[in-house]
């Protein structure tokens, strides 16, 4: 696999312990407990980790900007919804966080539901939605990458704008990294003129395959002005020592999921998004698809990254991820529980293999 490929984890910024099924631990959402993941995802190889964002969690920013102050490679990739903040306030603040941690801010813009009236948001139909995320994400790049900047425009309006400190150069990184996701056909034209990096979720490798080549499609159709759009697959990864004990210990789980009918294993209770029906929907074809790609966990609870999983020993699940690679993903965000337990088995089994190395 190329070395061009970048791995991220997931720190669970989240109040319900137990999140996704891992330990249940009074502290589990203390800086001690966070911090202590962020400093094992510098011991074990990772770039970083993807934070998530929602109404009832702790703030997502402040978090990873914690975390930053406390480690001094790991690249947080912190989740940020429009509407929660605005445009300039957004870009001021991660021009701020990219200067003080030396360039490894990225960020994943997040168009999904959410109880926005407990913040004094509002939304109106798709269109509208992905209309403001669009407009948002033009304008935070150009506050990044140009100075005094005026916009008038449907949902934002900033005038003679000049964000401080300017974002650094660093090669031919200009600014942080755009992640997004979503699979509607209004998301994928968001993501096709407007990311850096588009998320997807465990699907098949036909899925993906399909999806990427619609989306090359539409940045030709749309006059994409930026950079080719980059590809990125969010997923957990179950490893083990053995292929069998892999699965056994993949069925215990998704049984114990089963009992309590996927209570606190994921955060998709609301109205469900497109591309998680997409997922939600794959078990209809069979509880493993591909090689290794387990879809029960959809069946019993399991939401986002936590639908389907990956599974096996650190060969299958790095064979896989290379046919995923093989597609076009450059940037992967993997996870399982516990989270500590696993940032090191995965660092030392997975990781090695993705990056053609002997595990240390």
């Amino acid at each position: 696999m190329s070395n061009e490929s970048e791995y991220l984890w997931y720190i669970p910024n989240d109040t319900k312990a137990g999140h996704r099924g891992d330990t249940v631990d009074e502290n589990h959402n203390s800086l001690a407990t966070l911090t202590a993941q962020a400093r094992a995802l510098e011991d074990n190889g990772w770039k970083g980790a993807l934070i998530g964002t929602g109404w009832g969690r702790p703030d997502t920013f402040t978090v990873a900007t914690a975390l930053a102050a406390s480690t001094t490679t790991f690249e947080p990739l912190i989740a940020i919804r429009p509407g929660y903040w605005r445009p300039a306030n957004f870009a001021s603040a991660a021009a701020t966080l990219d200067h003080l941690t030396g360039g490894r801010v990225r960020v994943n813009i997040v168009s999904g539901l959410d109880n926005l009236s407990a913040y004094g948001d509002q939304e109106g139909d798709q269109a509208h939605r992905y209309g403001r995320t669009r407009e948002f994400m033009r304008l935070v790049r150009r506050l990044w990458t140009e100075e005094n900047v005026s916009h008038n425009g449907e949902h934002f309006g900033v005038t003679g704008s000049t964000v401080v400190p300017r974002i650094q150069a660093r090669g031919d990184r200009r600014h942080p990294k755009l992640y997004f996701g979503g699979a509607s056909e209004a998301a994928e034209r968001v993501a096709a003129t407007e990311a850096d990096v588009q998320l997807f979720w465990g699907e098949p490798l036909d899925g993906i395959r399909e999806r990427i080549a619609r989306l090359k499609a539409l940045s030709r159709e749309l006059d994409r002005d930026l950079p080719p759009l980059e590809f990125g697959l969010r997923i957990t990864t179950l490893v083990r020592e053995t292929t069998e004990q892999a699965w056994v210990d993949a069925e215990k789980k998704v049984a114990e999921m089963a009992k309590g009918k996927g209570s606190g294993w994921h955060d998709h209770r609301r109205a469900v998004a497109v591309g998680q029906q997409r997922l939600l929907d794959l078990h209809r074809s069979g509880d493993v698809l591909d090689d290794n790609l387990y879809t029960a966990p959809g069946r019993y609870g399991g939401g986002g990254a936590g639908t389907t999983w990956l599974v096996g020993s650190a060969d299958d699940v790095a064979r896989s991820l290379r046919r995923y690679q093989e597609l076009g993903i450059t940037h992967f965000v993997l996870s399982d529980t516990p989270y500590l337990t696993e940032i090191s088995r995965q660092g030392n089994q997975l990781l090695p293999l993705l990056r053609n190395q002997l595990p240390r």
